[in-house]
């Protein structure tokens, strides 16, 4: 019963995201009291169903509220987001999902890494996405993490990724070139760090074999 109403209530809010994300958008534009709790509630879905790329969200926040008003916005709509994704895996669909990330031996192993240094391995994760981020929710509701724990790191690990986005937005329109280019030096860091990190993990797998 308690998943069933799970499921109703995540479909009602999908199905009003998906049809009135254009309104949504032009809220959060307005810059009105409206567009606070409606930047925090599209980003905390986002976490869930990416309908918009997120950095373009985060930059359009920015642009609206400011560098700090923005990267706050952002942060408070990925705390929502994540704990409630955690919760859900903990709570609600536990037995499910284990049941089917039994099938995935690698995903065990992200699991029992997490649990083993649970804050530093979810900083870093964050920090370096070679692990998708509803992933990272997932297992970490299902492990013996304190929800506190979770949190604290994904917040931390999250900030400087919000940080880029949310001042790239606030510059955009007086320097745009600036701003697509801190977006494309963001990405393109991010890149040849997961790539080297996911290297450097093939090759101690390489020599446990």
């Amino acid at each position: 019963m308690k998943q069933l109403f799970t499921l109703i209530t995540a479909a009602i809010i999908i199905g009003i995201v998906f049809t009135q994300k254009d309104p949504l958008l032009q809220m959060i534009e307005s810059g009105g009291v409206i567009a606070y709790p409606v930047s925090i509630l599209l980003v905390a879905f986002l976490v869930f169903f990416p309908v918009l790329p997120y950095p373009v969200l985060a930059g359009m926040i920015g642009a609206v509220f400011g560098l700090a008003k923005g990267t706050g916005l952002s942060l408070a709509g990925i705390f929502i987001g994540t704990l409630l994704m955690f919760f859900m895996a903990r709570y609600g669909f536990q037995s499910w999902i284990q049941r089917k990330l039994i099938k995935y031996p690698k995903v065990q192993e992200y699991e029992t890494l997490f649990e083993t240094n649970a804050f530093f391995s979810i900083l870093v994760a964050r920090l370096i996405p070679v692990i998708p981020s509803p992933l990272i929710n997932i297992l970490s509701g299902l492990s013996r993490i304190p929800w506190y724990t979770f949190i604290a790191a994904t917040i931390l690990g999250k900030a400087p990724a919000v940080f880029i986005f949310t001042a790239a937005g606030t510059i955009f329109e007086t320097n745009k070139w600036l701003s697509v280019l801190i977006y494309l030096t963001y990405f393109l860091v991010i890149t040849v760090i997961t790539t080297l990190k996911l290297q450097s993990n093939n090759r101690i797998q390489s020599e446990k074999m």
